[in-house]
């Protein structure tokens, strides 16, 4: 993700702010310029920007942020729609009866939009499935009730996200008891967004032999293959081949957690590029660092997987050095890079007309 600045005062702000604490404007967010800027009210109570690239647009604030305070997002002021271009995409909130359930209904706001942030970036924003039944996207957020237990997953382009994923002990508790290294709110969304780009940009198409040779034939029996993996785990030997333990159990799973890896990897370097990141070890033969290009906007996957390797080795080596678990405690085998690989060249044969 890149830095964000308030354009009136220069200041830092990171991309869930909504007012300058130095200057004090309102700030939002404007996802086809992939950036925040700050707002000031004109005479008719709409918001106006000084920035040039905004000049002569009146904008609106999503009713999620005016009203609810769970979003950051601008509209033009003359759009029908009173919800933002994310704010759209949810058609199923928690019931905010419950305090509780407003905090976990902004978690998965925050952790949506970035997972949205990087789709736009790498132009595979959704079409919303209230305008597009067919192609279009939704999540739905809700909550265990007695006798009804809500499953995270996604179906005919719906995402079903349970709510209780917002909640930090009982990720880690679940966590746990699935002998997990790595459960994240926002892992979720990457993970199910592959699930509906697998329906979009492979299931039909041009791309599915190739797609077979490396995850196999997703056409197996998903329920028989969920049985097996539940009743018999991952084989011993899984990570030779997969990039974890729940990528063994159909193609489907195994194209989901590559495509969440994927989101993972180019997010992060997005990040350690827009911060002028960079490793010049003392030793030549020590991980070194240089990103030369936005990786959202790479085509040489081999620039990805070496900015990769030598960013996740200082990152886990750092959380090491204070006491805390890798934050990327996974090991990439050759057969999950040519995988990743698959990933990279299927999302910038989309992007190919928006360079």
């Amino acid at each position: 993700m890149r830095t964000f600045h308030c354009d009136k005062c220069g200041q830092l702000v990171f991309f869930e702010n909504v007012r300058c604490e130095n200057c004090g404007s309102i700030l939002g967010y404007i996802p086809e310029q992939l950036a925040i800027f700050a707002f000031e009210s004109d005479a008719e109570g709409l918001l106006c920007s000084p920035n040039p690239e905004l000049s002569g647009r009146r904008f609106k604030k999503c009713i999620n942020y005016s009203r609810e305070d769970v979003c950051n997002w601008m509209l033009d002021a003359d759009e029908s729609s009173e919800l933002c271009a994310s704010c759209q995409l949810t058609r199923i909130i928690p019931a905010l009866s419950s305090e509780k359930n407003r905090v976990y209904w902004q978690r998965l706001e925050a952790a949506k939009r970035r997972l949205l942030y990087t789709l736009w970036a790498l132009h595979l924003q959704p079409t919303p499935k209230l305008n597009d039944a067919d192609a279009g996207l939704a999540f739905e957020f809700r909550e265990d009730m007695p006798g009804e237990h809500v499953m995270t997953g996604h179906a005919d382009g719906v995402i079903t996200i349970n709510i209780a994923e917002a909640d930090p002990a009982h990720r880690e508790k679940t966590r746990e008891q699935m002998h997990e290294p790595y459960r994240t709110l926002l892992g979720h969304f990457r993970h199910e967004s592959g699930h509906f780009y697998f329906d979009r940009l492979l299931s039909g198409g041009d791309w599915l032999d190739r797609f077979r040779e490396r995850f196999g034939d997703e056409r197996q029996d998903y329920g028989a293959c969920l049985q097996r993996h539940y009743d018999n785990g991952p084989p011993p030997d899984w990570s030779q081949n997969f990039v974890s333990a729940y990528a063994t159990m159909h193609p489907w799973e195994d194209w989901a957690e590559t495509w969440a890896h994927y989101l993972h990897m180019v997010d992060t370097l997005d990040t350690a590029y827009a911060c002028g990141m960079m490793l010049k070890p003392k030793r030549p033969d020590e991980p070194e660092l240089v990103i030369d290009e936005q990786p959202v906007r790479s085509d040489d996957f081999s620039d990805i997987i070496d900015g990769w390797f030598s960013l996740s080795y200082v990152l886990n080596s750092l959380n090491r050095s204070i006491g805390m678990p890798d934050p990327y405690p996974f090991t990439l085998s050759t057969p999950v890079i040519d995988k990743l690989r698959f990933v990279h060249d299927v999302v910038r044969s989309r992007a190919g007309g928006h360079q």
